[in-house]
């Protein structure tokens, strides 16, 4: 069997595009409520909040192909093999991560439901949670040997 090792460039294309990502949405956030839910920014910050999602399973989806046993079907199951692999906090993986797994599948499937307050309050809240699954891949980037990669 050959054992694929981790595209780093393309791992690294995805970190850039989720940060960049996030500064949109930082910068969305400062905008006082009425105006977000009335104007764009409320489409807006969803699209970004949707690509950043996009990219965090797509990179915990290039980490866990390189792991023998790693290969998922589900995306909240993709979040939990993410902590059982230590390339999260398995609590993280298993509370935050698997809702952000949840929240990826809302928009995509689910966006009519989705309201300006909910968006708001992500934008507003939980933006470092992002910031928590980029740490976790870096670590990997740096020693992907000790991840079994």
């Amino acid at each position: 069997m050959v054992r694929l090792t981790l595209d780093k460039d393309t791992i690294l294309k995805r970190i850039n595009g989720i940060q960049n990502e996030i500064g949109e949405m930082e910068k969305l956030s400062r905008i006082p409520f009425e105006e977000f839910k009335e104007g764009v920014g409320f489409k807006l910050a969803q699209f970004h909040l949707h690509r950043s999602l996009e990219g965090v399973f797509h990179i915990g989806a290039h980490i866990l192909s390189r792991i023998p046993g790693g290969q998922v079907s589900e995306y909240k199951e993709m979040a939990m093999k993410l902590g059982e692999y230590n390339i999260v906090d398995r609590d993280f993986a298993n509370t935050t991560l698997k809702n952000m797994a949840g929240y990826r599948n809302r928009i995509v499937h689910f966006y009519a439901e989705i309201s300006p307050e909910e968006i708001y309050r992500i934008i507003n809240n939980n933006l470092g949670d992002f910031d928590i699954f980029l740490k976790g891949v870096k670590r990997v980037l740096g020693n992907p040997e000790k991840f079994g990669i």
